[in-house]
């Protein structure tokens, strides 16, 4: 019986780093880490006919995240797949215990960084 195997990506987070004279939070990007195993998916995985994206964003991959990685929000985020650099939509979170039967529980569309 063969295992289904994801592929390494690297993932880049930020965290807040105090405010501007503005009072607005100042960003900065954390040490970017390797995440093993993660499913890759092109494009959109619901229902083309269907579905809207708000402001015309176009997901690029779907990608889904193992169990094993310890979650933490990926609001901002990055990720490098084959050497290109693609933005987090959103702030996905994991399934809730139980729900998902597989080894992977967080769903995580990305969009292109190239706009």
């Amino acid at each position: 019986m063969s295992r289904i195997t994801g592929e390494t990506i690297t993932l880049t987070t930020r965290s807040r780093n105090g405010l501007d004279e503005g009072n607005n939070p100042v960003w900065e990007d954390d040490e970017p880490e390797q995440v093993g195993n993660v499913l890759i998916a092109p494009g959109d995985q619901s229902n083309a006919a269907g579905s809207i994206r708000p402001d015309g964003i176009q997901i690029a991959y779907t990608l889904y995240f193992p169990r094993s990685w310890r979650y933490r929000s990926l609001r901002g985020a990055s990720i490098r797949i084959d050497q290109t650099d693609y933005r987090v939509v959103g702030d996905p979170r994991p399934y809730r215990a139980g729900i998902s039967p597989t080894r992977w529980n967080l769903v995580v569309q990305v969009q292109g960084g190239d706009g």
